[in-house]
């Protein structure tokens, strides 16, 4: 079968990198473990007055729950110091790279050698990703800048469907002229931004970074990915949220020193998502005349095994096979929005040309984005 229509640009390059410190799943819960039995020791008397004890984690119940086997991390000693539970990452001088910039240069070279392009063939970087190291100046220009791009660059944000957003955007940009080589650069440094001390999710994320290429169809050569459609789709939710603002020293009701960070009801992230994505992606494909047996590999969102599984499993009216649905959360951890093009940089060069392939997202929002490719 084939698709109605194009959006005349593709996917020419893309790269991943991760920082090579792993913590395992028995490394988590030995200190998250001890981390309880302190914090429940010290609260002693709240306990036996009737506040509940926190409960320890099982190296089991992480698998069980997420399919998180490990995950990678800028800094373990940090998040392995019961005391702490958050990862170390001194301030960097202005006149010094900053850390997230870093990571989206280290995934942006190999992206572009994947594309057989330089730096400066770039006039375009949109930096997508959950949650950015500082508002301005954006990060995005500090990358455009390192890499001796041209045109222009600015940072988005949309949860964890801000890597498939931001191809989105860049697509567009292309096709409108705008540019001539957009670089999509996501440098998720999820670790920050984690609550280590609880037990629903201090096993979730890792840290990782990954980059795409965008540029016209016409310039793209064989084995390269046709964008051949993009969608995005929006639905207010609170289920995940992250709070953290410039704002909060200003509640005078508030410890400045207290920082807010992710939070998910997850139980009710996992009934509203999985239908709204299932539907999602179906109906994205039917509007181009494919059904999901039409399609060679789902790139999905790399956030939890079983929503995978089950999304998948609806898409299909039947389960997925790995091939078919890879994953890389088991080795990554969650990577917010990272992950399903980290699936797609890691597990795309066996399929042959004229396949068909989907990178969905589903995160924070609730946010929503699709991509349909076809290898040239």
């Amino acid at each position: 079968m084939t698709a109605t229509s194009s959006t005349g640009t593709a996917i020419t390059g893309s790269g991943v990198w991760h920082p090579e410190h792993v913590i395992t799943n028995a490394e988590l819960c030995e200190a998250f473990n001890e981390f309880v039995r302190r914090d429940n020791a010290r609260r002693a008397a709240e306990i036996e007055a009737g506040r509940e004890p926190l409960r320890e984690s099982t190296p089991e119940f992480i698998e069980k729950a997420s399919g998180i086997k490990q995950r990678y991390v800028h800094d373990r000693t940090g998040l392995l110091d019961p005391e702490r539970m958050c990862p170390n990452i001194p301030d960097r001088p202005d006149d010094v790279m900053s850390v997230q910039a870093e990571y989206g240069v280290r995934a942006a070279e190999r992206a572009l050698a994947g594309a057989g392009r330089r730096g400066e063939d770039v006039d375009l970087v949109v930096l997508g990703c959950s949650n950015l190291q500082r508002l301005y100046p954006a990060i995005a220009v500090e990358v455009q800048d390192a890499i001796g791009g041209t045109g222009y660059a600015y940072d988005m944000a949309i949860g964890c469907s801000s890597a498939t957003f931001a191809v989105h955007l860049a697509s567009e940009a292309v096709q409108l002229g705008k540019a001539k080589c957009a670089l999509v650069v996501v440098p998720e440094l999820t670790t920050g931004h984690m609550n280590w001390r609880d037990r629903d999710s201090h096993f979730i994320f890792g840290d990782a970074s990954v980059a795409a290429v965008i540029e016209p169809l016409a310039n793209a050569k064989k084995g390269a990915w046709e964008l051949v459609s993009t969608r995005a789709m929006s639905k207010f939710s609170s289920n995940i949220r992250n709070n953290a603002g410039y704002l909060d020293r200003c509640d005078p009701a508030r410890d400045p020193a207290d920082h807010k960070l992710f939070t998910q009801q997850g139980r009710r992230v996992f009934k509203d998502v999985v239908p709204m994505a299932s539907k999602f992606i179906a109906d994205h494909l039917a509007d181009h005349d494919l059904a999901p047996a039409d399609v060679g590999r789902f790139w999905l969102h790399q956030a939890n095994q079983n929503m995978n599984d089950l999304i998948a499993k609806r898409l299909l009216g039947r389960e997925a096979t790995r091939l078919e649905a890879p994953l890389i959360l088991d080795e990554y951890g969650n990577t917010a929005s990272a992950g399903s093009l980290i699936a797609f940089s890691k597990y795309s060069d066996d399929l042959p040309a004229g396949a068909w392939g989907v990178l969905a997202s589903f995160g924070a929002g609730y946010s929503l984005g699709s991509l349909l490719v076809r290898r040239i």
